[in-house]
């Protein structure tokens, strides 16, 4: 009887798409996870090519155990557009991820940024890798929003991740102060992203939108050498005349 394989979540560092911003692997990730990673043959990415972009970073510090050119990496399925059969195909396809871990080989798990399966389809595969009754094992490493929560100041006691905000304006903003409502009776601090292109919106539709007594924390580019968290009331945001930088990534939380 073939001995499983154990599906490793592999953290990523934060710096993807930051352009210039490229920061040194051991400076965010701890050995063990550069050694972890170097010895894997099989991976589940969202993209093979920036996964192979960073074994070699990898490579740079610890020789991966085979060249680059002979590790499998296969990419995460995309969301089905049609409907019927997609929940059986998706299903399927995910378990399929699963081939190498089940046949006894190690299989690693990364996400674009940050930890997998945090705010990421990985969860997908990680919930089909218990059903299989693969063990998973979490490796340590960044997390955006964690670490954006803990620099806030702002309750994290009892906090909930939103995702995206909507794109339309009167959602957005019928979005926000529902947010708020909720975030006011419970003290729960509301986390939330967006597109960095769109960071400079976002802020715009909260500071229009937000009482002026509400905490609102924004941390900008964390774990690169140019990042930063701010905290301050809603009507000392209104007062500051901040811009966001719209290449780097931005996690928004708020406390009503």
């Amino acid at each position: 009887m073939t001995t499983k394989g154990r599906l490793y979540l592999v953290p990523n560092t934060l710096d993807f798409g930051v352009d210039g911003a490229e920061v040194g692997l051991q400076q965010v990730l701890p050995q063990r996870v550069i050694e972890i990673a170097a010895r894997l043959s099989h991976w589940a990415a969202e993209n093979a090519k920036t996964t192979r972009a960073f074994l070699k970073r990898v490579d740079a510090l610890q020789p991966l155990a085979q060249p680059l050119q002979n590790v499998q990496i296969a990419e995460l399925p995309r969301p089905p557009k049609g409907r019927g059969n997609a929940d059986a195909t998706q299903d399927a396809a995910w378990r399929a991820l699963l081939a190498p871990a089940l046949a006894g080989q190690d299989l690693g798990l990364i996400s674009e940024a940050g930890l997998p399966a945090i705010a990421d389809p990985g969860a997908l595969l990680v919930a089909a890798a218990h059903e299989a009754g693969i063990e998973v094992l979490p490796l340590s490493g960044p997390s955006s929003l964690l670490m954006a929560l803990a620099a806030s100041g702002l309750n994290g006691q009892s906090f909930a991740f939103v995702g995206y905000l909507p794109v339309d304006a009167v959602a957005r903003t019928a979005r926000i102060r529902e947010l708020e409502a909720l975030s006011g009776r419970q003290q729960q601090t509301q986390l939330m992203i967006e597109t960095p292109y769109r960071n400079g919106a976002l802020l715009q539709a909260l500071l229009a939108t937000l009482k002026p007594t509400t905490r609102l924390s924004i941390s900008c580019g964390l774990s690169l050498a140019q990042g930063w968290t701010r905290s301050m009331t809603v009507a000392q945001w209104r007062s500051a005349s901040t811009t966001l930088p719209d290449k780097v990534p931005a996690v928004f939380a708020l406390l009503g």
